[in-house]
Order: C-alpha cells, then sequence, then structure tokens
C-alpha cells in the first residue's frame, strides 16, 4: 500500500547493504519454562478456556524490571509531570523545555521512559525538545496488565497533550503501537509527522503471539482463542495491526526503520518485510547491537539526530 502522505510515496525505499550477515532467529527459553509448559497442558486438558485466560493474562502483564542507577542519573535531568489517561495520569518526562522541535520517544515492552536517558541526551545536545513516558502498566504508570491498543491510546493522549510534534522515535513494542494502530499526531494542524523513527520494531503482530505461544507450549485452540478475542476486544484482526501494513495509514513525511541483524527479540526478517513494503522508508540495518542496545549506541543516536532535521 502506497503512503501519499509522504512527499517521497513514489520514490522506492532506500535500503543500506547489510553490515553482516543476519543470525538465524532462535528465541531463547527463561530457565523453569518447562514447569510452565506443563501447567498450560494440564490446564488445556481441563478447558481451553481457562488456559487462554492464563495466557492472556500473561501475555499482557509486563514485569516491572528494578531500576537502574544509570536511569536515576536519565531522569535527575528532566522535568517530571503526569498526562491524564482512562485509569489514573500517566508518568511523563521532559529534556531541554526550550528546544524549538518537540521529539517523542515511545518505548517498548517492559521499557520505561528512563530507558530512553542516553538516546534523550543526544537529542537534547542536537536542540531538540525530548518527552517520553511511562506506558500503562509500566515505570510509574498506573496499571498491571496493558494492551497493544491501550498503549496506543495512552501515546495518542500524550500526543494531544504535547500538541505539536515534530517527531517521533519508537521502540520495540513502541513503534507497533506508535505506527501499527496507528497513533495521529499534529490533530490540531497538518495531522502529519515530520519525523518517525522505527527501532527493533516487530513487522508481524501474529508472529508475536506465536513467539509466545511457542515459548509456553499453548495449544492450537488456545492461539486461536487469544486471536479471537482480539477481534472481539479491537473489531480487528491481529493481522490489521502489523507494520507491513502501516505505509497508507501511518501519516509520516519521513521513516526511517533501524534494525539489528543479531536482534534476539524480533527476527530481522521482519524488519526487512516492513521495508519492502514501506515506500519511501529508509532502512539501516546495524549488527553487534541486538535488541536494546540500539537505543544506546551514540553511531545510531548521531543517526537519528541527523534524520530529524
Amino acid at each position: 500500500m502506497v503512503n501519499t502522505f509522504s512527499p517521497a510515496y513514489q520514490f522506492p525505499a532506500r535500503h543500506e547493504p547489510l553490515p553482516a550477515a543476519p543470525t538465524p532467529f532462535r528465541y531463547a527459553a527463561p530457565p523453569g519454562i518447562g514447569w510452565v509448559r506443563l501447567k498450560f497442558r494440564l490446564l488445556a486438558a481441563v478447558s481451553t478456556e481457562w488456559a487462554f485466560r492464563e495466557a492472556w493474562r500473561q501475555f499482557c502483564t509486563p514485569r516491572r524490571l528494578p531500576r537502574k542507577k544509570w536511569e536515576d542519573a536519565a531522569l535527575a535531568t528532566a522535568r517530571a509531570f503526569r498526562v491524564p489517561f482512562e485509569h489514573g495520569a500517566l508518568a511523563a518526562y521532559e529534556w531541554n523545555p526550550q528546544g524549538q522541535r518537540t521529539v517523542l520517544l515511545v518505548h517498548g515492552w517492559e521499557h520505561r521512559a528512563a530507558f530512553w536517558g542516553i538516546l534523550a541526551d543526544g537529542l537534547v545536545r542536537a536542540g531538540y525538545r525530548v518527552v517520553a513516558f511511562d506506558g500503562p502498566a509500566h515505570g510509574d504508570s498506573p496499571g498491571r496488565l496493558t494492551t497493544l491498543p491501550e498503549y496506543a491510546r495512552a501515546t495518542q493522549a500524550v500526543a494531544d497533550w504535547l500538541g505539536e510534534v515534530w517527531g517521533v522515535v519508537g521502540h520495540s513494542f513502541g513503534a507497533a503501537t506508535t505506527a501499527g494502530l496507528p497513533v495521529h499526531f499534529n490533530r490540531a494542524g497538518t495531522g502529519t509527522l515530520p519525523r518517525l523513527v522505527l527501532m527493533s520494531a516487530p513487522g508481524d503482530t501474529p508472529a508475536v503471539a506465536q513467539r509466545f505461544a511457542d515459548l509456553l507450549g499453548l495449544s492450537e485452540a488456545v492461539v486461536r482463542r487469544m486471536a479471537r478475542h482480539i477481534r472481539e476486544q479491537t473489531g480487528r484482526d491481529a493481522e490489521s495491526f502489523n507494520l507491513t501494513q502501516a505505509a497508507g495509514k501511518a501519516r509520516a513525511a519521513r521513516v526511517l526503520l533501524l534494525h539489528d541483524c543479531q536482534d534476539e527479540s524480533v527476527p530481522f526478517a521482519e524488519a526487512q518485510a516492513i521495508a519492502r513494503n514501506w515506500p519511501g522508508l529508509v532502512f539501516h540495518p546495524t549488527t553487534g547491537l541486538g535488541h536494546n542496545k540500539i537505543m544506546r549506541d551514540q553511531g545510531v543516536i548521531r543517526q537519528i539526530a541527523g534524520f530529524l532535521q
């Protein structure tokens, strides 16, 4: 689908040559996963509905990981504020309020605003006003469970609160949230986002659910029940959230995609699929940074700062 909101939509996407051959994707199973898989086999043997409910609860429950010292240092230089949302105000942070252009950072699953500290510092040095927030059930924001649509509504609330936004950087789940729903920016003005950066983005929403199902050893019946629940709750099939279908929906003038060849959480092939299906998108693969280090790499940060100009 062609993104007619982009001035570059009629031109082919620009792809950087791969810095290294992508490694075969292997989703590492955590310790103790055998007991979890046994639990779900027993639940499914008794009731598909029971197994679905427990699986959905786990699928939607992010861990609140202990805060690291470098996160505290990052937040110490920010102004904390709150943005009203459905079930309580979202925790948000602002760096360099004097910056003439606003860049919003949207974190990934089990991350929080503080994870952006190094990138936020780099963008502040480039002259931008930088805003980040803790998504629902993440960081200091309220909630225990969240979903892609709820996170999108939260991002929309922050975007509307900010008003004019020049650029957005979304990582992983945050990238899927921003472009896959999509979130609409600058609704009081042009309705177009000048710059959008997607990092470590999952391109295939059902594939994310399938990786989760494979990890837990869920039966096909439970996976089908999860897909039906998504349709019932959102009125959309899970495939409709795919970033491979986002080009015609995300109103962004310029789009940059960054993905590491050795990403251990989202297969590199999904980034390639996004690039193939998004005319005008600029694709910069990296190597050796994995899923999270890409957020803190100085070379990547310079690329982002340059792209945002």
